[in-house]
């Protein structure tokens, strides 16, 4: 049997699945995603757009210092300013990526660049060259290749390469392409390029149409051998391709693919989880992988064929992704030592001492409400004290609220607002839009409400709620997320948090800016 190909994995989770509206992370937040990715083996994260922001600047600079086993790697258009402050942030990188782009369809370069072919041309060549001053290992996508002439881009692709470019990436930045034309565009390339075996030919696939796994999965069987993909396909509009179903098709269909991945996948439901904890974007019951009812079997005929014989019905085991493994049931009679060894595998750590026994009192009152605490609790747990330590305007004292058979429910709480305490109470339709109407009486934030959502954390009656509040001012979206056994505490957790996100100032330049 001969030796397969590695099949590299590119995640860029914090930085194209950031642009997904109201998904921004903090730096903090970027490192702790960050570990768990190293920890899964990826083998290079994308952890940001360094010019796009001071904020996303010391993200980037902050996962570089952190993460020692993967590949860190900074986005940069192809601009000086851009390249020159991708290669400060990944200074103290052990092993750093600068990737630079341009554009190359004639929609783009007409409308938004205003460049003729020659000028991207010379341009794209300009910034790898300008690259290599930082690093050995550049990489360079010719954004919207899905609607680029074939021999321009050739010409581009041969001209990157010879300047140091390792590996090319060909974007559907729109999502626009289908399998097998993909397939295709990837194979004519490394056909029609003289200089095409100098690099690895990459894809980065958006879902607008829903093909994003599916074309990325047709370029790596046409010669691609390395994906751009994201935890739980977050990302841009509809979406990038999702990783856990990249590396799960390539691993479960090894009678197709000529390569194989690293990855330790038992890691993919902890990624998960983090990723939506952390932005508050649920995944749905149905998703492919990760999803509660991805090896879930309703059917009598599906039960009764899984009892007699597992692979009747299921093509992967749910613990070689995570699923029931690891799953160490902590109560309340669990001592400081277990939590602080359940976070470290959970790759949570925490800055201090402090910091710890502020959790571990989290935990203990946590444990009062709840008989039994799993690693989901406990993500949710870390991520709303972390929500708490940012809430720097906008804090809950206190909330009481009365709801009742033929009454109109009532909300009473106590904020602190720039560190003055005040009193609200409003009435609403429910005890959540009374909650809502209360905080709105103190902090008159002039949002709209665009997305509220409610998901128990684990299974059982005294499960913890987590809330997901997405808020909405003069176009600026920004998600919020709270969690609590009582599901009204919850919600106004959440709305607070957002509400906070809502009145600073807006740090990142616009994300469009960086969608390749």
């Amino acid at each position: 049997m001969t030796s397969k190909d590695h099949l590299i994995i590119f995640d860029t989770t914090l930085r194209d699945g950031e642009q997904s509206p109201g998904a921004s992370m903090t730096r903090d937040e970027k490192v702790r995603i960050a570990k768990a990715l190293e920890r899964m083996r990826v083998d290079v994260i994308e952890a940001g757009f360094p010019i796009a922001s001071p904020g996303d600047f010391e993200a980037v600079k902050a996962v570089a210092a952190t993460v020692k086993e993967s590949r860190v790697c900074g986005l940069a258009r192809a601009l000086d300013k851009d390249i020159d402050r991708a290669g400060e942030a990944l200074a103290g990188a052990n092993a750093g990526r600068i990737h630079t782009f341009i554009a190359t369809s004639p929609i783009h370069m007409q409308r938004k660049l205003n460049m003729t072919p020659d000028q991207v041309l010379a341009q794209a060549v300009h910034a790898v060259q300008r690259a290599r001053r930082y690093t050995d290992d550049v990489e360079f996508s010719p954004e919207d290749a899905g609607r680029s002439e074939i021999d321009f881009l050739c010409r581009v692709l041969e001209a990157v390469i010879d300047a140091g470019a390792g590996t090319v990436n060909i974007p559907d930045t729109v999502g626009y392409n289908i399998p097998d034309q993909f397939g295709s565009l990837i194979r004519t390339l490394r056909e029609r390029i003289p200089n095409a075996d100098k690099a690895i030919f990459s894809v980065h696939c958006h879902n607008d149409l829903g093909l994003a796994v599916a074309n990325s999965l047709a370029a790596v069987r046409n010669g691609a051998r390395q994906v751009e993909c994201t935890i739980n396909g977050l990302g841009e509009r509809a979406g990038n391709a999702a990783l856990e179903e990249i590396v799960m098709t390539v691993r479960t269909r090894q009678d197709l693919f000529e390569c194989q991945t690293r990855l330790d996948t038992t890691q993919i439901m902890n990624c998960s989880r983090l990723v939506s904890g952390i932005t508050g974007f649920a995944v749905q019951p149905n998703k492919a992988v990760v999803g509660a009812n991805a090896f879930a079997h309703e059917s009598g005929i599906h039960q009764d064929g899984v009892l007699k014989h597992r692979e009747t019905y299921e093509i992967m085991r749910a613990e070689d992704v995570g699923w029931n493994a690891n799953r160490m049931v902590m109560g309340k009679h669990s001592g400081r030592n277990a939590f602080r060894t359940r976070l470290q595998e959970l790759g949570i750590v925490m800055g201090s001492e402090e910091e710890l026994n502020a959790a571990f009192s989290r935990f203990k009152d946590l444990a009062d409400k709840k008989h039994e605490i799993f690693d989901e609790d406990l993500q949710a747990l870390v991520t709303d004290a972390t929500l708490d330590a940012a809430n720097e305007r906008v804090k809950l004292v206190s909330l009481r609220v009365c709801s009742e058979t033929g009454e109109t429910p009532c909300a009473n709480l106590v904020l602190t607002f720039d560190g003055e305490e005040l009193t609200g109470t409003a009435s609403g339709g429910g005890p959540v839009d009374a909650t809502f109407k209360a905080i709105e009486s103190i902090v008159d934030s002039g949002t709209v409400l665009k997305l509220y959502s409610v998901n128990a954390i684990t299974s059982g009656t005294d499960a913890q709620g987590e809330v997901t509040v997405r808020l909405e001012r003069g176009g600026r979206i920004v998600n919020g997320q709270g969690a609590d056994t009582d599901i009204v505490i919850a919600s106004a957790k959440a709305y607070i948090n957002a509400c906070n996100k809502i009145l600073q100032p807006a740090q990142r330049a616009h994300p469009q800016t960086g969608d390749v």
